[in-house]
């Protein structure tokens, strides 16, 4: 046998088995033999190409020319082709679907689903939380409905009519890949079964007709140690268990879409609040937020969260995180929302329901019709930084460029140092995504030690399109002072406001006058600490994004010492909700009022106003405040992806 065809039975034999236990079929990482160069690709009938795929010769079976006498013998084909040029459709006709097909880069490259979305809402809400994330349309082998086929990557393999009797069709997945996803074949009416590599094979009549076939991913990257989120798909053909002379197998690169985290240049579509039954500050809260919403023409409204049984946690931001992911569709990109779970553990010792329960949101009330579910955690993370796990010390900084570097999906930010830091398996999955590189800054000095607390973001014309609003101590003590320079220090902040006893014994007045707020040395050497530690973060995200000075809101608002720990003692107004491009819902100040306005409202309404944003003051002092939150920790939203938004072009 000629070195060639030798070459071309080893590698056969590498698809046909995936490279298992034989050795050549791959190097140690289990990357698939490189085939050498062959035939043009399909449709074209021409010279051999560089990808080293594809080429047997054009989906027609034309003809080569012979020599003498000898009548044409028809060039075989073995194409299998994916969307690679991410048009939303496969394509035989074109060569884009089948140039370098067996690289994946910024520029092509085939996508799938994680289909992990509930389609028919089949799944069991009151399943343990050990339990619940086992169910979703990957978790078994059929077609959910409809909606479910369109969750799914389509292929197809290029029909060969010469194909000898006893032709054989093979399809493999690389080592690593295979545990990750499920191909359905299309039986030729529509109708779309489970196929097994491992064990089945396509037919004579399929290899002549040519098939279609879906694809789907069974996970997201959780760990790319583990799976880097990429499947190389092999497809050969033999006459029988013999290889075919100038048959070279094909083979196709594809990638499982990441999840992408919502940022505040994205409009709000619907917004989450808990509905704490018969308690008078969620009432308070959630009225104000309705208005808010609405005079910010938010298209969904504020939905309530109102089970009271599960939703008795008002911090709807921290125990759930919106976010997305995307392929290419026939009709446009086609998205399939994400709600992550936050990896808090509240029940250690429970073997069923370890998790916070309000977290079951994820799955009881978004989980659905192109809405996964996901739930990533370590029950043996220290008990001390659960607070990290939960999402107000999540946010995402909004796309930009700086130098070389281009971030067009933003990237996340956290809370994180080496020596306090979030749930690591959770934090290695959000690391995984990879378009949305995090940025970690300290907040190990705050009480609640949430990002949140201290830095938000909304749209402005600046040269990246956006400015951050930053937490100012400094200017809180300057604005204060200002006023007993005035002769205002009697006036009084918090008015008709209560702190609840911190000995337990009812409510305290929390009304205080200007002159005896900065007279307590506690909160003013408090609030110089915070403002030096916010100073850090804010140097941090300078370095990482370029942001100037003149691109910084600065609100002021002092803090306090509690149990060793930072926590804002005025109303914390950066710890609000972007509700539009021109509307910011803050919690309202309680600060001092004079000439009949309050000092801090004026201040950031101004501050607000340079950007053409309007500010919505809401009330949330007796359930938020005073229990070490605002109106950002007690609510959620989802967020409008633009069609424009393309992952795939972000290089990462």
């Amino acid at each position: 046998m000629r070195r060639d065809k030798m070459l071309w039975a080893a590698i056969l034999i590498c698809a046909a088995t995936g490279g298992l236990g034989f050795p050549g079929c791959g190097d140690d990482n289990n990357q698939p033999a490189t085939l050498p160069a062959s035939g043009g690709t399909a449709g074209s009938g021409g010279s051999g190409g560089d990808s080293g795929s594809g080429g047997s010769g054009g989906a027609s079976g034309e003809a080569q020319g012979g020599t003498g006498g000898e009548a044409p013998k028809p060039k075989p084909v073995v194409d299998l082709r994916a969307d690679n040029n991410r048009d939303g459709v496969v394509r035989l006709d074109d060569d884009a679907d089948d140039k370098d097909e067996d690289t994946w880069d910024k520029t092509h490259g085939a996508i799938l689903l994680a289909n992990l979305d509930d389609d028919e809402k089949k799944c069991n809400a009151k399943s343990s939380d050990i339990d619940l994330p086992k169910c979703h349309d990957a978790a078994d082998d059929v077609i959910n409905g409809e909606d479910d086929l369109l969750d799914l990557a389509r292929l197809r393999i290029a029909p060969w009519a010469d194909a000898p009797d006893g032709a054989v069709g093979r399809l493999s997945v690389d080592k690593k890949g295979a545990g990750y996803v499920r191909l359905f074949k299309n039986d030729g009416s529509g109708n779309f079964t489970v196929f097994h590599p491992a064990t089945d094979t396509l037919s004579t009549a399929e290899i002549r007709s040519g098939i279609e076939l879906a694809i789907e991913a069974t996970d997201i990257v959780r760990d790319l140690e583990v799976w880097d989120g990429f499947i190389d798909l092999n497809f050969s053909i033999t006459q029988g268990d013999q290889p075919i002379e100038d048959a070279p197998p094909d083979r196709v690169r594809m990638r499982v879409a990441p999840v992408l985290t919502h940022h505040h240049l994205q409009p709000t579509e619907r917004v989450y609040v808990a509905n704490i039954t018969f308690d008078p500050g969620s009432a308070a809260m959630r009225a104000d937020l309705k208005t808010a919403s609405a005079a910010s023409n938010v298209p969904q409204g504020v939905l309530e969260l109102k089970n009271s049984n599960i939703y008795s946690d008002q911090w709807t931001q921290d125990y759930f995180e919106t976010g997305y992911m995307v392929m290419p569709a026939p009709k446009g990109p086609h998205m399939v929302r994400v709600a992550y779970r936050s990896a808090n553990v509240k029940n250690p010792n429970s073997l069923k329901n370890p998790l916070r329960p309000a977290g079951r949101v994820v799955f009881n009330t978004l989980h659905g019709k192109d809405f996964a579910a996901i739930q990533e955690f370590d029950i043996k993370h220290p008990d001390a930084m659960d607070t990290l796990d939960s999402f107000g010390n999540t946010e995402t900084i909004p796309p930009y460029t700086l130098g070389d570097k281009s971030y067009p999906l933003g990237r996340l930010l956290r809370g994180s140092i080496p020596s306090f830091y979030p749930d690591k398996k959770f934090s290695k999955m959000m690391e995984a995504q990879r378009v949305q590189p995090p940025v970690y800054v300290d907040t190990s000095w705050l009480l609640v030690a949430h990002v949140d607390e201290t830095i938000s973001f909304v749209k402005a014309n600046t040269p990246r399109g956006w400015a951050m609003v930053v937490n100012d101590p400094t200017l809180a003590k300057k604005m204060l002072e200002e006023q007993v320079a005035k002769g205002n220090g009697d006036v009084t902040m918090f008015v008709g406001k209560q702190w609840l006893d911190p000995q337990g014994n009812g409510e305290i007045p929390a009304e205080i006058s200007i002159a005896d707020v900065l007279e307590d040395t506690d909160i003013m050497a408090e609030s110089a600490a915070s403002a030096a530690e916010v100073d850090n973060q804010v140097a941090i995200l300078k370095k990482e994004t370029g942001i100037t000075d003149e691109e910084i809101i600065r609100l002021p608002f002092l803090h306090e010492n509690v149990s060793g720990y930072s926590l804002a003692y005025q109303v914390g107004t950066v710890n609000g909700i972007y509700l539009s491009d021109t509307d910011f819902g803050a919690p309202k100040p309680h600060g001092p009022v004079i000439d009949g306005k309050d000092i801090f409202e004026v201040q950031m309404t101004e501050a607000f106003a340079k950007l053409g944003i309007t500010v919505h003051y809401i009330e949330d002092w007796d359930l938020y405040h005073r229990l070490s939150g605002e109106v950002h920790c007690g609510s959620n939203t989802i967020r409008k992806v633009s069609p424009d938004e393309k992952w795939w072009e972000s290089g990462y």
